[in-house]
């Protein structure tokens, strides 16, 4: 697990966003354990829907996980409802600039 600090008062992530960020990585609940440093069970704690069964500290410790692997979290925004997204992994392709376009390549 990453030694970055993740302060306690961040917004709160919900279940499904940790079963989408999980899923974007191709994660299984075992490997997020593994990356985590916590237990199978925790991880479908806190995952579940309900009331919250994993603690402060475990979500902690599950989101640096996840982020550490490019997962970003996103707030509620305009009603929009919270999400997640994967940080790019690179330059962010440009694609061709108009000198380099010809009809070969105009598809």
């Amino acid at each position: 697990m990453s030694q970055r600090h993740v302060a306690m008062h961040e917004t709160p992530i919900t279940p499904a966003q940790l079963r989408a960020g999980r899923a974007l990585l191709g994660l299984s609940q075992a490997e997020l354990a593994g990356c985590s440093c916590l237990s199978l069970h925790t991880i479908k704690q806190a995952e579940a829907e309900g009331e919250a069964h994993a603690s402060e500290a475990a979500l902690a410790a599950i989101r640096v996980a996840l982020e550490d692997q490019g997962v970003i979290f996103l707030d509620a925004d305009g009603g929009a409802g919270p999400g997640v997204r994967l940080r790019r992994s690179g330059a962010p392709d440009e694609g061709l600039r108009p000198d380099q376009l010809t009809s070969e390549n105009d598809v």
